[in-house]
């Protein structure tokens, strides 16, 4: 369920980042290059456990469901501290010049 999740949330994060192309300040790329990372990890994972193991290709439990809401979540908290950090509308620097 987290590839699920993750693959979601890469496709979801590729779209915005299409459509606001021309504006990087937001690092919408950088969003959804995480996603897709982790969404080419698990697949890769998910294929050679399958082929070693055999079995269902995707777990669909309680666990498997938190973990991928964890995931995507820890995505957007690092997203977000990254965006932060760069303070693409210089809103931090100005109070902290002012302050």
């Amino acid at each position: 369920m987290y590839l699920i999740l993750t693959a979601a949330a890469a496709i979801a994060a590729t779209l915005v980042w299409y459509v606001k192309l021309p504006d990087r300040r937001y690092r919408l790329g950088f969003l959804s290059l995480m996603y897709w990372g982790a969404t080419l990890m698990w697949t890769v994972d998910h294929v050679i456990a399958y082929l070693q193991e055999g079995g269902p290709v995707f777990d669909t439990s309680s666990g498997a469901f938190l973990l991928g809401i964890i995931v995507v979540l820890s995505g957007l908290i690092i997203w977000l501290i990254a965006l932060l950090a760069s303070d693409p509308k210089k809103v931090l620097r100005k109070a902290l010049l002012k302050g």
